[in-house]
């Protein structure tokens, strides 16, 4: 926009109640001009948008909906195993994709997906780490809280048993047995990634399309990935730290067992 145009919007937007105004930066994928940007780039802000202004007669817990469940990891419901096969469905900003579990692949991986899945741990996390051709990651809750619970809630390697080929999805590690919530989905074929102790546990059977359109113009910068050691300002801000800082990432609005 032009100084003139900006200057009227901040004026505007301050009559506006809980108004906020977003300047884009011009990228490949706003090409040129507002009006003419990709869905990708409109998909956060509205469904942050829709998510503001639901009527909702229901006061939320102040964590969510599973917001004392995801803060105890000792209960019963984070000891249940998974089928041995199911699929999972994400709803994101960008569109829906589907993740066939098959547990004989790696079954303490698939339970723990599993319980995380069916408790809602990945409802409104950032898939923070999106590199093309190579992964998209996701496993920060939004909350600090909860990030601070799990983030030593290590489950032990399973071995690897299928490899890491497009649309395969396994945990992130910083070294063996240090499996915790974050996993990444192969945005192509990352079988050299077998020999270092990444166990797929499941792939996914629809929506790849839907993946592979994820933000990713933030690159490594938005968190990067575990091994990076650049996570700490994502783990103690949340949700508020990555809106405010990263605000065209891409979110799962839900996630749930579906089969």
């Amino acid at each position: 926009v032009n100084p003139p145009e900006l200057k009227i919007l901040e004026e505007e937007i301050t009559k506006v109640p809980n108004g906020r105004a977003v300047v884009l930066p011009i990228t490949t994928m706003t090409r040129g001009h507002g009006t003419h940007s990709y869905p990708t780039i409109w998909g956060p802000y509205l469904a942050r948008l829709l998510a503001e202004t639901e009527r909702d007669p229901e006061p939320k817990e102040e964590s969510g909906p599973h917001g004392g469940l995801l803060l105890n990891p000792d209960g019963p419901l984070w000891e249940e195993t998974a089928p041995d096969s199911f699929v999972a469905r994400f709803l994101t900003t960008e569109g829906a994709f589907s993740i066939r579990v098959d547990r004989e692949w790696a079954p303490k991986g698939a339970d723990r997906f599993y319980q995380l899945v069916k408790n809602g741990f990945y409802d409104g996390v950032h898939i923070n780490r999106v590199v093309e051709g190579f992964i998209a990651q996701f496993g920060l809750n939004g909350d600090p809280a909860v990030t601070a619970v799990w983030k030593d809630r290590r489950i032990t390697d399973d071995p690897v048993t299928a490899s890491n080929t497009r649309g395969r999805i396994a945990f992130a590690t910083t070294g063996p047995d240090t499996r915790a919530t974050q996993v990444f989905i192969s945005l192509v074929d990352n079988s050299r990634l077998d020999e270092e102790g990444f166990s797929p546990f499941g792939e996914i059977v629809e929506g790849m399309d839907v993946v592979d359109r994820l933000y990713s113009l933030y690159g490594e910068n938005a968190g990067g990935g575990m091994r990076g050691g650049r996570q700490g300002a994502i783990e103690g801000g949340g949700t508020a730290y990555i809106v405010e800082n990263y605000p065209l990432l891409d979110f799962i609005v839900r996630a749930e067992i579906v089969m």
